[in-house]
């Protein structure tokens, strides 16, 4: 009886010792699974702010190469010496178009002959008007040539501001910088400086987003006179 006593207690001391290598290593692994999902997620934490970082704040930098105008224009100065505001030198022509960024023609009315010694007049005077040659202005609000905006129907029609659209310009004492888009090849003044698309002011951005937005909010239903149709065929050839 003793013999076959301390066979059993020899076979319960080897299933105790096997049971508690079996928890050790159940708990060993259970301790490298853990290991395992704490760096899966913080390698997704790291992954998810470094992308918010690529993609917020290298990436437009990036994708947009700044210019500067070739010639500085004092938008201050000018409207010292001018009767009708904007309207003197961004005006519309008797059919009604917009005749936009001013030419030469416009320009030669005043600075035939240099009007005092600003350095900036001098370079247009010799440069561009003396060699016949218009100024070749990056225009921040240039839309891509499928886009068809009306200026009288906005500003004669609608009463709109410029600044709605362009910003505060009459107190600019020199043009801001272009930041012309490497694919595109469009101002960021379109997309939006702000890239999670939020806006702060009305003249942020010229997406069709923001007209629609406008549109509804005045409650304009605005009809092509061309085409005799309303939304996209308003604005788009």
């Amino acid at each position: 009886m003793s013999t076959i006593d301390d066979k059993a207690q020899s076979d319960s001391a080897d299933a105790a010792l096997e049971a508690t290598a079996t928890a050790s290593s159940e708990i060993g692994e259970k301790e490298e699974e853990n290991g395992a999902g704490g760096f899966i997620i913080l390698f997704f934490i790291i992954g998810f702010f470094a992308s918010l970082i690529i993609g917020w704040v290298i990436f437009p930098k990036l994708l947009y190469s700044k210019k500067i105008q070739p010639v500085t224009f004092n938008h201050a100065l000018h409207l010292e010496h001018v009767a009708d505001d904007c309207e003197s030198c961004h005006f519309f022509r008797e059919d009604g178009s917009y005749a936009g960024v001013p030419k030469n023609e416009q320009c030669i009315e005043c600075h035939e002959d240099l009007q005092g010694v600003d350095p900036n007049e001098a370079f247009y005077v010799t440069e561009y008007l003396e060699k016949d040659r218009e100024v070749p202005w990056l225009v921040y609000s240039r839309q891509p040539d499928c886009v068809f905006f009306s200026h009288a129907a906005h500003v004669k029609a609608a009463k709109m501001e410029c600044e709605e659209c362009h910003g505060p310009r009459k107190e600019l004492t020199s043009l801001k910088p272009y930041y012309e888009n490497r694919i595109t090849g469009y101002s960021r003044d379109i997309w939006g400086k702000n890239i999670s698309g939020i806006k702060r002011n009305t003249w942020d951005r010229m997406k069709m987003d923001d007209c629609a937005e406008c549109h509804k909010r005045e409650g304009f239903k605005v009809t092509s006179v061309q085409t005799g149709k309303d939304a996209c065929f308003v604005c788009h050839k």
